[in-house]
């Protein structure tokens, strides 16, 4: 895909980057990316995408902006108190970079509508903040064999990997699940969010920069993949660890007994919000 005189002016720190240069550029222009929330995880993703290029950038979240949420969800500005979240990021990044598309989705996403939604594209980023919403997420990747780049956090803590259950790695075994990583979500209250705990905004930052780089690494194809590993940070410390993680022979959605077979199981919950970080 040719990039405009404009685009190449644009991306010039790009296209003299070794392992991108004009070919990694078309790449990302043509890309179509679906990012899940545009609240703390989601701002930074949205907003290094769309700077970086990608042609196509999806957003799905149907909430609205609050006046606590421009302590982390920097896509948002006062201004925009009250209006559709996935409505303020398209403004923003419409003033960042014109070449971009952006298409919102204010709405829920759910398991009538995730496999057509996440099917029509390339790259998943997950930046929501519940584990309903992360299952639902997850198993409708593997079923489209989309790449997911994940992300969590906590007060001053998260971690991020890439799930690629769908592929095999290089022992030829299959790539871990969300499934095989947490194979049941911690019983209701036991975990609390960040409306009950806080949360530092900057370290969402942290976490949702790298889940950007983790998107063009799998669009682009520079360097190693994260599937398979989780990597860990710990603000306080401060410090990164990165921790193998593997495939589960028993977990219920790739396992050699798979009892998961599409994602009619969600639709015992009837909707998911796609709460946001």
């Amino acid at each position: 895909m040719a990039l405009t005189p404009e685009e190449i002016q644009r991306y010039k720190r790009h296209l003299v980057l070794h392992d991108i240069g004009g070919q990694g550029q078309a790449k990302l222009k043509a890309a179509r990316v679906l990012v899940v929330g545009a609240g703390g995880l989601g701002s930074p993703v949205l907003l290094y995408l769309a700077a970086a290029g990608v042609g196509t950038i999806g957003v799905i979240d149907d909430d609205e902006v609050s006046l606590d949420n421009l302590q982390r969800q920097i896509v948002h500005a006062t201004d925009t108190v009250g209006v559709p979240k996935v409505e303020s990021a398209q403004r923003t990044l419409a003033r960042l970079n014109p070449h971009v598309v952006v298409e919102p989705l204010n709405i829920r996403l759910d398991a009538e509508n995730a496999a057509d939604i996440i099917g029509r594209f390339d790259v998943v980023a997950d930046g929501s903040d519940n584990f309903a919403t992360r299952y639902l997420v997850s198993d409708a990747c593997y079923f489209a064999r989309r790449p997911l780049v994940h992300a969590a956090v906590g007060p001053f803590d998260g971690y991020l990997t890439t799930l690629k259950p769908y592929a095999t790695a290089g022992d030829s075994m299959p790539y871990p699940s969300y499934r095989c990583i947490f194979p049941e979500a911690p019983p209701p209250g036991t975990v609390p969010n960040c409306s009950e705990v806080g949360v530092l905004g900057s370290v969402v930052g942290v976490l949702g920069t790298l889940q950007a780089t983790e998107v063009i690494k799998e669009i682009t194809g520079v360097g190693e993949t994260l599937a398979g590993r989780l990597l860990l940070y710990d603000a306080k410390e401060p410090r990164f660890e990165t921790v193998r993680v593997a495939w589960d022979p028993d977990n219920p959605l790739t396992g050699r007994t798979p009892t998961i077979r599409d994602l009619s199981g969600h639709a015992a919950a009837n909707s998911v919000p796609a709460g946001t970080e």
